[in-house]
């Protein structure tokens, strides 16, 4: 039967049929025109310039990338290389993290293949060109919950998702958990392959159909281009990943598990985060000899994970991990082998817009600091000199998440005092912030009255947050000099979870502060 123009009352206007294909193309989806794949259609491609011209990347591109393999990533610098032998400018590289491994991306920055970069966290030289102000616009430090918000909102529109990919098969199907540079779990790029305009998959490890062990789905995937060498999995694991041994970094540990522990969260199903420092990794020491004292067994733990949290897992202390990216190899054959080993994705793990992220049911969460203040702001973002180091991260997140936030930190680091006036750069808002527990003793929030009384009760050490700044100046053999008023151009801002701003880095350092309410 032939159908001419119709529209049915209650259906609306009806497509007549023209064919098994004939009306497969770009489809509409709420993260916009999406293209549709027709039997037999091939998605392997030879080259990664050949997939910036299927997926027609012009000037002015977004372009995004992924941390899953953390300092060794080679992706995000292959990609580039071939965008700027091609002549194009202005690119916005919306990374979820940049580490020392990026450094070419300095070189495009001054060729202006570069001009705007958007991520949760910038360290090494790409950090240090931005703070002199090479970057012509200002870089956009996110929390890694606000990143997966913005993509979702379409705040951050990406036009081509880049995903280093350890193996994949040639309808793109991915898996963190094979290949040579296999890293665990996939939850940085899991949120940017749901709304990005195209996505391509690069891999070292192209595996026959269907792949065994598959993190991100072929329906999500455009592409998928075969490399040499999509990176050093070696390079996963940067920074301390084992607890402290130091006296003084021991002796924090202990007093923040006993912060824990006087605060009444730590019962049956308690639920817990650390950072991979040293110093938080020996808390979670503490509190696993008071578990297995109390015959305490919790019910997850999250985030970025270690090989110490999976002996944890294996000791019986959880009962499950939820894991958005494995700090070191340990983590990563934990994550291909033992079902409980869960990865998820970075809006799961602290979108703060979305029906509930895993970073609300934490109850205690241990965080770092490279400067706290007497309102209980927290700066992991610049150094004392103001140059970008690093950026929240999940810090804010988790924070704001959790039942419990404490800060373990000793009272200087290379000479300065870490407790002063104000800190440099807002990071993590010090109304979400419970207790900071330092060599020279424990404070706690004037918000948190009730908290205080607790670890009163218990003996802990409290002293207030002035005390324990001038412990800290008095153990310094730095000061900082006081800095002239800013002066300089705006050259990144630091955004909370939701999008707002807490504060404006200028070049050279200097930082313009922003009301604080």
């Amino acid at each position: 039967m032939i159908l001419g123009p119709l529209e049915i009352e209650g259906y609306g206007p009806v497509r007549p049929f023209a064919g098994a294909n004939a009306d497969l193309g770009s489809v509409g989806t709420v993260g916009g025109l999406r293209r549709t794949r027709r039997p037999g259609e091939v998605k392997l491609l030879p080259t990664i310039d050949a997939s910036l011209d299927a997926c027609e990347v012009r000037d002015g591109a977004t372009l995004s990338f992924h941390h899953h393999l953390r300092n060794g990533d080679g992706v995000l610098n292959l990609v580039l290389a071939a965008a700027a032998r091609r002549g194009l400018k202005d690119l916005h590289v919306a990374a979820s993290s940049i580490f020392a491994i990026h450094a070419p991306l300095v070189e495009h920055i001054r060729n202006g293949v570069v001009t705007r970069i958007t991520s949760a966290f910038v360290s090494g030289p790409v950090g240090e060109a931005v703070s002199r102000g090479q970057l012509p616009t200002p870089l956009v430090l996110t929390t890694h919950g606000g990143r997966a918000r913005a993509l979702e909102a379409g705040a951050l529109a990406v036009d081509v998702a880049f995903v280093a990919a350890p193996a994949a098969d040639r309808s793109g199907n991915i898996s963190g958990r094979l290949g040579r540079a296999a890293c665990g779990a996939l939850g940085y790029p899991m949120s940017d392959v749901e709304v990005a305009g195209h996505v391509v998959a690069v891999t070292d490890a192209l595996m026959p159909y269907p792949l065994p062990a598959i993190d991100i789905p072929q329906h999500l995937v455009d592409f998928v281009v075969e490399v040499p060498e999509i990176g050093d999995p070696a390079g996963i694991l940067s920074g301390t990943t084992r607890p402290a041994e130091d006296a003084t970094s021991l002796a924090i540990a202990e007093t923040a598990a006993a912060v824990i522990a006087a605060s009444g969260l730590l019962v049956e199903g308690f639920s817990f985060q650390t950072g991979a420092g040293g110093v938080s990794l020996a808390t979670a020491a503490a509190v696993k000899r008071r578990m297995l004292e109390g015959g305490i067994r919790r019910s997850f733990a999250s985030g970025g994970i270690t090989g110490f949290h999976v002996e944890m897992l294996e000791a019986g202390l959880f009962r499950t991990l939820l894991d958005v990216q494995c700090f070191d190899l340990a983590a990563v054959n934990s994550f291909r082998r033992n079902p409980a080993h869960q990865g998820m994705s970075a809006s799961m793990y602290a979108n703060p817009a979305n029906r509930g992220p895993v970073v609300n049911m934490l109850d205690a969460v241990i965080l770092g600091a490279a400067e706290i203040d007497l309102d209980f702001n927290v700066n992991v973002t610049t150094k004392a000199n103001g140059v970008i180091m690093g950026g929240s991260g999940g810090h804010a997140d988790t924070a704001a998440g959790a039942k419990l936030a404490i800060i373990t930190t000793r009272l200087t680091a290379s000479g300065f005092p870490k407790l002063i006036e104000r800190v440099g750069t807002l990071t993590t808002p010090g109304e979400t912030v419970d207790v900071v527990v330092t060599e020279a003793g424990v404070a706690v929030n004037p918000r948190r009255g009730e908290l205080a009384l607790q670890l009163q009760a218990a003996g802990l050490p409290i002293v207030d947050i002035a005390g324990l700044k001038a412990a800290s100046e008095q153990r310094a053999a730095t000061h900082a000099q006081p800095q002239p008023e800013p002066a300089g151009r705006v050259v990144a801002v630091s955004e909370y979870r939701d999008g707002t701003v807490t504060d404006l880095i200028r070049s050279a350092g200097a930082c313009v502060k922003l009301p604080r309410r």
